[in-house]
């Protein structure tokens, strides 16, 4: 009997649905939800978004899809591509986050060669741990 009701679903081209687990970075803890494992990367995404409104969390993410991206936390340093469905990962936890946005006057910066701080390093150190280093 098994094989007679398998072979139904089958037939009939329903897709597989799985949970996911979506841990967004500085949030309280992980979403899961039922997704379909045709569903895109971006769709993925603004469910996210809309199950964490929903539910109050804060900080207050928005629901604008592209300014997040998706990461399989075990898979490096690449964003999973968002017109890609979300089961040919074969991954059930995801990461995400936003992304970094960068102003497009001046090229981003670190803090220990930035032209402001008149210091260098120590004045960088100084502020950033309330120390004081004194120079020779």
């Amino acid at each position: 009997m098994k094989k007679v009701v398998f072979e139904k679903t089958k037939k009939t081209g329903r897709n597989d649905r799985f949970l996911v687990t979506i841990n967004i970075m500085g949030s309280s803890g992980p979403l899961r939800f039922v997704v379909n494992e045709k569903e895109l990367v971006s769709g993925v995404i603004e469910t996210a978004l809309k199950s964490y409104a929903r539910e109050g969390r804060l900080p207050v993410l928005g629901f604008n899809a592209a300014n997040f991206l998706l990461y399989h936390p075990n898979a490096g340093f690449d964003a999973l591509n968002p017109l890609e469905p979300i089961g040919s990962y074969e991954a059930r936890n995801f990461v995400m986050c936003k992304k970094q946005e960068y102003s497009s006057k001046k090229e981003p910066q670190s803090e220990l060669i930035s032209p402001k701080s008149n210091g260098g390093w120590k004045a960088w150190l100084n502020k950033s741990f309330g120390l004081k280093i004194l120079s020779h």
